[in-house]
């Protein structure tokens, strides 16, 4: 058959795609740089707002994780509710409390006051994230156009993810620790008047009520997973209640909330999504992609500061080639996508980052530059390349009028993966640490166990001690360190390994639907029904009008249709003709 151009049938009419889509982008793309940005700024400010708070352990742990608990739990909620009343609407809203928590979080005189800051914060990121892609899929109907906004999207993100620690130690160094989050209020004031008169506004499937029962117990069933999970990353016993509980109940709120939206006419999210292999697979490559490269970054920080002794400054520009890295992947994501599709760049770029991982593990005691930042350098690229396409085949799979729901589930699997990441390489970090750090001569059992829970307490224990027996707990505890970070790593090896294989389930060309929303509907019905769904039409009301082959059609009202042909973009070199 003969290639078909999308040129030739034109998709439907979409508000925003005209001429200003690529300013609409850059709007966007600087909205989600602050939400990255205040995800990782904070990190290197914890000292300096413990020392002026003087919060507990407790507090302190939730001035940390307040922010992302809140935004991972909210972001269904808010995407689908986006789909419903209008996404710029619930953006700007965003920007909005943005704003404002970041002025409540920058004066905070309590630690109270700044842990309530920053679940507004999260709620604010929450409206922002999925928003910002949603949007992002409507003016932007064309694959290939998409694809290039979402590679400038993805590079966007992990700018501000990796710059955040820089800026927060250049403000931290030279300003006070609310200086972090006072840089949030001009950017905000800055962007809030032009996203309301930039952006424009789009809306998914309305028929129907909002099911906000069902809202809420993906909110609840999503925090409590990243809570137990979180729980499990901090050294927590998996069985232990606070750990188990937390899990277990919110594991069985999602277990209901599918059900739920399985039986009702007009639900939240469209679960057949999850019935195209090419969308779940996308799904879980964010997850797998996500909780390597945040396991990988905390253990790295750790590394750089206190095995090597650098400053929270000097580590942030040891990051900085794995950010440059990541925007040369994303700025070249597009081009790459339709040379060689989905399936290879999601595999390649788990095979990249699987080997970035295994040079890192020629790394000891000593600062070895180059291999740094060769190793960042190839582990920023391949990640990024694995995490841009896996956002656009998911996005792709989805409708525009699902688009809302669609990257809400993305967003969400970004944050699971990241909570993921830091507990599960993060216990295999201290299993690996703590035995070395069992008998070191001349240093008593108490300490021995004091020094065995991180690093850092390790060099306390051991400056306590003084002498012969500090300086070879010390010694120990760098040596222990270095062994657990080799173990880290090939297990994060072994994963990004498991993730190649996944891929081999997305597509292997880069096809451009003529029209996706019947692209859609064609392929679910070639792959069968979903029996306890009721019959939808295009538009996700339910089929209880006649069949269009029998209602009675005027001449005057009939229009030619254009059929759901796609365009193949077929990969370079394969030989194989395009259907």
């Amino acid at each position: 058959m003969q290639r078909t151009n999308t040129a030739q049938g034109r998709p439907r009419a979409v508000v925003g795609a005209g001429a200003n889509r690529w300013v609409v982008l850059v709007v966007l793309c600087v909205s989600l740089l602050l939400v990255a940005l205040d995800a990782t700024i904070l990190h290197v400010a914890v000292p300096s707002l413990t020392e002026d708070l003087r919060p507990s352990s407790t507090a302190l742990l939730w001035i940390v994780d307040a922010y992302p608990l809140v935004c991972a739990s909210l972001l269904i909620l808010f995407g689908t509710l986006g789909d419903r009343v209008g996404r710029r609407r619930i953006l700007l809203l965003g920007y909005a409390l943005f704003g404002i928590a970041s002025a409540v979080a920058a004066l905070a005189t309590e630690p109270g006051v700044l842990i309530g800051a920053r679940a507004l914060l999260g709620v604010g990121g929450a409206m922002i994230m999925p928003a910002t892609l949603s949007i992002l899929r409507t003016v932007f109907p064309d694959r290939r156009e998409r694809a290039t906004a979402i590679g400038i999207w993805t590079a966007t993100a992990a700018i501000g993810a990796a710059t955040g620690p820089v800026l927060g130690g250049f403000l931290v160094e030279n300003y006070w620790w609310g200086s972090v989050f006072l840089i949030n209020i001009p950017l905000m004031a800055l962007i809030l008047p032009l996203g309301r008169r930039l952006l424009p506004e789009s809306r998914g499937a309305t028929d129907g009520p909002w099911d906000v029962l069902g809202a809420l117990m993906a909110a609840a069933g999503v925090l409590g997973c990243v809570l137990g999970v979180k729980h499990i990353g901090a050294g927590a016993p998996p069985l232990a209640p606070s750990t188990a509980g937390p899990l277990l109940l919110g594991a069985a709120l999602l277990v209901l909330f599918v059900r739920r939206q399985k039986r009702r006419p007009h639900p939240l999210i469209d679960i057949r999504l999850f019935s195209r292999a090419a969308f779940t697979t996308s799904v879980g490559c964010i997850v797998i992609g996500m909780l390597a490269l945040v396991g990988l970054e905390l253990i790295a920080v750790q590394y750089l500061q206190l095995v090597l002794g650098l400053s929270p400054l000097e580590t942030g520009l040891r990051l900085l080639p794995l950010t440059f890295a990541a925007m040369a992947a994303g700025a070249t994501g597009s081009y790459t996508l339709r040379r060689i599709g989905p399936r290879r760049m999601v595999g390649w770029g788990f095979l990249l980052t699987a080997s970035a991982v295994l040079l890192l593990t020629l790394m000891g005691q000593h600062d070895r530059p180059l291999l740094l930042t060769v190793g960042f350098v190839l582990l920023g690229f391949g990640l990024q390349t694995t995490l841009f396409s896996a956002y656009e085949s998911m996005l792709s799979e989805a409708p525009q009028r699902s688009a809302g729901g669609a990257a809400a589930i993305g967003e969400t699997s970004y944050q699971l993966g990241a909570g993921m990441g830091i507990a599960l390489l993060g216990s295999v970090m201290n299993a690996a640490y703590a035995p070395g750090l069992a008998s070191v001569p001349g240093v008593p059992a108490e300490a021995s166990r004091a020094a065995a829970n991180s690093l850092g307490e390790a060099y306390k224990v051991a400056d306590q001690l003084g002498g012969t027996a500090g300086d070879a707990l010390h010694q120990a505890a760098r040596h222990s360190f270095v062994t657990g970070l080799h173990v880290t790593l090939f297990v994060s090896a072994a994963l990004l390994l498991v993730g190649a294989l996944m891929a081999q389930r997305l597509p292997r060309i880069m096809e451009c639907p003529v029209d996706p929303e019947d692209a859609f509907d064609a392929a679910l019905a070639q792959e069968g029904p979903d029996r306890d769904a009721e019959p939808r039409d295009t538009a996700g009301a339910p089929a209880t009008a006649p069949a269009p082959a029998e209602r009675p059609v005027s001449p005057e009202a009939a229009e030619p249709r254009v059929p759901a042909t796609r365009e193949a973009i077929e990969p370079a070199g394969s030989g194989r003709p395009v259907l």
